[in-house]
């Protein structure tokens, strides 16, 4: 089955591809939150969990193969004390970058700048009451 745009103005078919756009760009800037915490959820359970554990606890079944045990991200407390910009760094550059154990490695190559900000979100909630 063919269908067939029939146009009456030299630039509607531009018009409607520049319509078509710009609705796409809205439909992906109010869902783009959404998208990204839950991107943030699968994040954190490839990259962190295996150390930090599901619930954030520092209990991750590779936990106890570390010199360090890894952050205890509930221990609210300690995590109100580390600043964005610490934590920031820490995920990108390692643990080592930031003073920490080397233990935490760098994730610069699998995360981008909007991936870790999303991350650091996520584990900011597990303080959130």
């Amino acid at each position: 089955m063919r269908v067939y745009l029939r146009t009456t103005a030299p630039h509607r078919g531009a018009l409607v591809r520049l319509f078509v756009f710009v609705i796409l760009v809205a439909a992906v800037a109010c869902g783009a939150s959404v998208v990204r915490a839950q991107d943030a959820t699968l994040t954190y359970k490839v990259y962190c969990s295996r150390c930090h554990g599901e619930a954030g606890r520092g209990d991750g079944a590779d936990a106890a193969t570390l010199k360090t045990r890894p952050r205890d991200f509930t221990d609210c407390a300690t995590m109100f004390k580390i600043s964005d910009d610490t934590m920031f760094t820490a995920i990108k550059e390692g643990g080592a970058a930031v003073g920490l154990p080397a233990d935490m490695p760098s994730w610069a190559a699998g995360l981008s700048d909007d991936d870790i900000h999303a991350l650091m979100k996520y584990i900011r909630r597990f303080c959130q009451k």
